[in-house]
């Protein structure tokens, strides 16, 4: 009886809670530097690989490219050092600051409830879950997409970058193993940071579509929350 009465206590303080402080302010921060990074990086990485026609005029007065290929190395250096710090508030952060590293691939419970929200996206079930920091589908692919995704470009974007500013240089010494270790042919390596840009794009429509469809459809909030840090239950 006293059991019974402890979980009735703990539901109906559990539906008092309107909003939950869930993403601290460094994290908000780098996630809106590193949106605006990714853009340019994506902006820049296509002008790089299919660069716009020869202008006209004396070349000498002509750097459209070279502003490009600064932009594109300037946001690689803001991405990869965020990465960084990124990976340094998981440590020091509070637990939700940790789900796009670390995900409970023993739990049954996690992987069961992964299947449930894929069933809610697919519209195959009619009431969602209610979760305080990510879904567990949504860790399962920022880890997949983001944490992942973020590392092999990351190599292989400063791969290319340390073979044009020369052999000895940091990030070649660093990173000159990445061509070597992807058979030796940079074009090779470029094709596949390349392909690594499309995949990212494709991720980033889904993360902001599945944003938005959540807000409204679950009725607990995602895209402010991560400007006030304050997860909002609605219902």
């Amino acid at each position: 009886m006293l059991a019974q009465q402890d979980a009735f206590e703990a539901e109906r303080n559990a539906r008092m809670v309107k909003a939950v402080y869930v993403y601290e302010a460094p994290l908000r921060l780098w996630h809106w530097i590193n949106a605006l990074a990714i853009t340019l990086l994506a902006i820049t990485g296509y002008f790089i690989g299919k660069p716009l026609p020869s202008l006209a005029g004396d070349t000498s007065t002509q750097y459209l490219m070279g502003w490009i290929r600064f932009i594109h190395f300037a946001a690689a250096y803001v991405f990869a050092i965020g990465f960084l710090g990124r990976i340094y508030w998981a440590i020091v952060g509070n637990h939700h600051a940790r789900q796009i590293f670390l995900l409970p691939i023993f739990n049954a419970r996690w992987w069961s409830e992964v299947f449930y929200e894929l069933r809610w996206y697919l519209f195959m079930v009619r009431e969602p879950k209610k979760y305080v920091g990510h879904n567990p589908l949504a860790q399962l692919m920022m880890f997949l997409f983001f944490t992942i995704g973020a590392v092999y470009m990351i190599l292989t974007g400063f791969a290319l970058y340390g073979e044009g500013l020369g052999e000895g240089s940091w990030a070649d010494t660093m990173f000159g193993w990445v061509i070597a270790a992807l058979g030796g042919n940079s074009l090779q390596v470029h094709n596949m940071h390349r392909l690594g840009m499309w995949v990212t794009l494709c991720f980033v429509i889904v993360h902001i579509y599945a944003a938005i469809r959540e807000d409204i459809m679950s009725r607990q909030s995602l895209i402010s929350t991560m400007i006030s840090g304050w997860r909002m239950f609605k219902d």
